[in-house]
């Protein structure tokens, strides 16, 4: 009974796995679709790192005398190549979209890998500027995003108040835009890898529990950058009321 129970178990199991593969593969061609309307040079870049991989590897095969024994080899180097310009195509394509959008720069934390703890919109305006509060390896770092002028102020509105709560831990500040002394959304990510690692995992654990009895007096931002036809109106009157 049990053995024919543990078979049904691993059939269903089977099952499943096949079903989230084939979704999967259903959501990539999806995404490549999408992308190769919207960007016409995505086929030549993939099929030229698809041909230049793999000739490359083949002419290492021929100076060696194994050329054929390589050609698979460089194939799927070739291949694997391709994916990635696909994947970083697409990742540049979403963060253009996004550029500008209120909420993209809390969209961008929470899809950071890693032991970061972000807080999106822990200061904001009804002109949904927002401070979002990550805690990491380097110590507190504020986000900011909205209109320079607002955001300076929250900036140091925020700093200030938590710097009594955390003591001699690190806080760092970060305003996305596009100007001079500003982190660009897409390289957000990337910047934040870059700080310094200041605090132990415990010593994370520590800051987080003595910043979360802060109340949040946040506006509420949007979940992702806003759609380029929200009414921003409609928004600012919803914040307002909270």
């Amino acid at each position: 009974m049990a053995d024919k129970q543990d078979k049904a178990a691993a059939k269903e199991a089977k099952k499943a796995r096949k079903a989230a593969s084939k979704a999967k593969r259903g959501q990539l061609f999806q995404a490549f679709n999408m992308q190769r309307k919207e960007d016409k040079a995505l086929i030549p870049w993939m099929l030229g790192a698809l041909l230049v991989v793999t000739g490359v590897v083949f002419g290492i095969g021929l100076l060696l005398g194994i050329e054929w024994f390589l050609l698979p080899v460089g194939i799927a180097l070739g291949a694997l190549a391709a994916v990635i310009i696909f994947g970083r195509r697409v990742q540049k394509n979403v963060y253009s979209k996004a550029d500008g959008q209120p909420g993209a720069a809390a969209w961008a934390l929470e899809n950071l890998r890693g032991r970061w703890r972000v807080t999106p919109t822990v200061a904001g305006t009804t002109q949904l500027d927002a401070v979002h509060r990550v805690i990491g390896r380097p110590g507190v770092i504020l986000v900011a995003e909205g209109a320079p002028h607002r955001v300076k102020n929250l900036l140091a509105q925020e700093k200030k108040r938590i710097a009594r709560i955390v003591g001699d831990t690190p806080i760092y500040d970060v305003i996305v835009g596009n100007e001079e002394g500003q982190v660009q959304l897409r390289n957000l990510q990337r910047h934040l890898m870059k700080l310094p690692n200041n605090l132990r995992p415990a010593e994370m654990d520590t800051v987080e529990k003595r910043l979360a009895a802060i109340a949040n007096r946040g506006a509420a931002m949007p979940k992702g950058p806003m759609p380029p036809g929200a009414k921003m109106r409609s928004v600012q009157r919803t914040l307002r009321r909270r």
